[in-house]
């Protein structure tokens, strides 16, 4: 495994060696294309490192194989063929990226052996709330989605060297686009979309864009059942040619019953494991999570003739809560299945976040060459506010093991909430970066965050002040071998606020580290083919790691950890047809006091791929597959879920021409596995199920 900068630069040297040899006599025997054909054969698609652009790990417009970092982008083709309508689905295939369902309505994500807590929208982060998703984010308010891996400090400030996602909206449309879909699916998952969107005027000069979208589904989980509705307004004004504002609102109200906090005991007392069914939950009819998630922005965008752009953007983002959970706990016994305990709690919260980022790009003069620049601001300040009313009875009997799909736990009475915290945090920073074209072949991007954060408030007994600041450089080179290859490297400081407290019930401070990255891009089949290889490494000192408990308390300590690993990479196009996705990850996690956190899979491997035929009705058939190594935990005894690998089908067909049909097929081979072991507990992933999806197109 890879342990040292030296060993990175030789791993990415035979990274590039077996790039090259793996595909230079394919390409010998590819057959001529048109150089925009890819883009005009299967609606949406994005492929090729020199044609896909991004300003999510910069703020400066750059294409992949410019940017000195690994960038994996999900598409619309990608969505609709594999019917992705929650961020969880559609991350599940992102290379390098593991998705945590460790309970029905609350996931984790990490990549790279690091929690993932920095989100975007458009490039506007918010990395002190967005570590963990609550409810499902769906996703038919977005046109793609992002995800820079690796420490992203330039355009979040703060952040693990995990990876970074943005959600890229959909916008208003130049011309008249209306769509509208309807889906069925296993365990009475009912869907209906509507997205219209065009010109308001006779001269274009205003357009609008309506999304809405309902899904009402059960579950194969016993008592599990969710409501969720997706609604969406833009405007788009010209107010002069060079002059567009832009503005915005979505909510997305997520209503789910049943739900799970905590999952199930994995173990009996004994320490054998408990066999339980697919469906089996420690959840109620009577328990309940609802999530309301609102955004408001503004977005100002000013273009100079000399090729300079200046763009401000307000935002405002409103997130309400409102829960009933019950908890299960203890280890049964292995004769009668009785021993576990509950306990519950009814948790409203509300957060606020108020962000305001305006920056200004473009291109400037220096030594007879042309470089780019970006220098921007932004400030924030994020509001929270929780209420705890826990139950008078804090150890509910539950029903033997074996009765929990046919008796209830009975809810308890609640004495009256009480407030138990109220935070907030103020956050400035400052950030320029620049475009270098040093030589044809040489361009280097380097630029630096300023960041200071102030945090006031209690959380549930303690105090949280916090008074940081930090500047964080990071610098990137990409040198162009030939017109097919490039080789690149990165170095990201890190700077990581965290609100986890230690024994003490003291914050702790925050992480600090490095990251280092080394690859090789490439682009084949004249332009289709998009491969990359990269290897990492990843330092953070003083990072959270759970320790042990204080009561229901989780206690963390400040530890250090080192990851080191490489990545392999494809996508693209292999024809006008044949469309492929396929990603290779390998890590090696080393930790203070055994603290390696073996839930982390070290290998993982994601592929998807389609091919349409159009001479039958544009007949698309895929596959994705999804495969990673063994993981483990321990809880009174060691807990295994072995390697195992996820396959889903899809086939659409055009039945007229505005009318499309999609059947896609999840867990295809009934593969039976647990979600996670981040936790001493876990419930079982679904089972095979079937939908079915009509799009009409206006």
């Amino acid at each position: 495994m890879i342990s040292s900068p030296r060993a990175l630069l030789m791993a990415g040297a035979a990274l590039l060696a077996l790039s090259s040899a793996a595909v230079a006599q394919a390409e010998e025997t590819a057959p001529a294309a048109d150089a925009g054909a890819v883009e005009n054969q299967v609606d949406g698609v994005v492929v090729t490192g020199a044609r896909t652009r991004t300003s999510a790990v910069t703020g400066l417009d750059m294409s992949l194989r410019e940017t000195p970092q690994s960038v994996t982008i999900l598409d619309q083709a990608r969505i609709r063929n594999f019917g992705l309508t929650s961020v969880n689905d559609l991350l599940a295939q992102v290379t390098g990226v593991n998705v945590e369902k460790v309970e029905t309505d609350r996931t984790y994500y990490n990549s790279r052996g690091f929690d993932i807590t920095n989100f975007q929208v458009d490039g506007i982060g918010l990395p002190l709330i967005w570590g963990i998703q609550f409810g499902d984010l769906d996703t038919v308010l977005f046109d793609r989605v992002e995800v820079v891996r690796g420490a992203n400090s330039m355009m979040t400030g703060t952040g693990n060297p995990s990876a970074t996602v943005n959600y890229v909206r959909k916008r208003p449309t130049d011309t008249f686009k209306a769509n509208a879909a309807l889906q069925y699916g296993s365990w009475d998952d009912y869907r209906l979309e509507a997205d219209v969107s065009g010109p308001l005027n006779a001269a274009g000069t205003v357009r609008g864009r309506l999304i809405y979208a309902n899904e009402d589904r059960g579950s194969y989980l016993d008592h599990y059942h969710v409501n969720r509705n997706v609604y969406s307004g833009l405007l788009a004004w010209d107010v002069t040619p060079k002059l567009t504002v832009t503005a915005g609102y979505a909510l997305q109200d997520n209503r789910s019953r049943g739900v799970l906090w905590g999952a199930l005991p994995l173990l009996y007392a004994d320490g054998t494991k408990v066999d339980y069914p697919r469906s089996a939950s420690t959840s109620a009819d009577w328990t309940y999570w609802d999530v309301k998630d609102q955004t408001a922005f503004t977005e100002l965008d000013y273009r100079f003739d000399n090729g300079w752009e200046l763009k401000a953007t307000g935002t405002y983002k409103r997130f309400n809560e409102n829960a009933k959970l019950l908890y299960a706990y203890g280890n049964p016994d292995p004769d009668t299945g009785l021993g576990v305990k509950g306990m519950s709690g009814v948790y409203p919260s509300k957060y606020e976040n108020f962000i305001l980022d305006a920056y200004a790009s473009g291109p400037f003069q220096l030594f007879g060459r042309t470089h780019q620049l970006v220098v921007g601001g932004q400030t924030s300040k994020s509001t929270g506010k929780e209420w705890e009313n826990f139950a008078l009875d804090s150890e509910i009997p539950y029903p033997a093991i074996g009765l929990w799909g046919a008796q209830q736990v009975a809810e308890p009475a609640y004495p009256g909430a009480y407030q138990a915290s109220d935070q907030t945090d103020r956050l400035s920073r400052f950030y320029a970066a620049a475009h270098f074209s040093v030589a044809d072949p040489l361009k280097i991007v380097a630029g630096f965050n300023a960041l200071k954060l102030k945090s006031k408030g209690y959380s549930y007994g303690a105090d949280t002040p916090r008074d940081e600041k930090k500047i964080s450089p990071y610098v990137g080179a990409v040198y162009d071998l030939n017109a097919n290859v490039s080789l690149y490297a990165s170095y990201t400081d890190i700077f990581n606020p965290q609100s986890e407290r230690d024994i003490n019930n003291r914050n702790l401070p925050a992480a600090h580290g490095k990251a280092y990255e080394a690859g090789v891009k490439s682009e084949w089949f004249d332009h289709r083919l998009y491969l990359t290889g990269a290897v990492f490494q990843s330092q953070q000192d003083d990072l959270a790691i759970a320790v042990g408990m204080d009561g229901t308390r989780t206690v963390y300590a400040g530890l250090d950890t080192k990851v080191t690993g490489y990545e392999l990479e494809a996508t693209g196009a292999l024809s006008d047809q044949w469309t492929v996705s396929a990603g290779w990850t390998q890590l090696k996690v080393e930790g203070e006091d055994g603290q390696n956190r073996e839930y982390l899979p070290r290998r993982t491997f994601k592929a998807t791929t389609a091919y349409t035929f159009p001479e039958l009705r544009n007949l698309t058939i895929g596959g994705a597959l999804r495969w990673q190594s063994a993981v483990s935990m321990v809880d009174i005894a060691p807990v295994e879920q072995k390697a195992y690998g996820v396959v889903d089908l899809m086939a659409g067909l055009d039945l007229t021409d505005k009318v499309r049909a999609t059947l896609n097929v999840k867990n295809a081979a009934d593969k039976t596995y647990l979600t996670s072991l981040m936790w001493t507990q876990s419930y079982y992933a679904a089972p095979r199920s079937v939908s079915l999806r009509l799009d009409y197109s206006f």
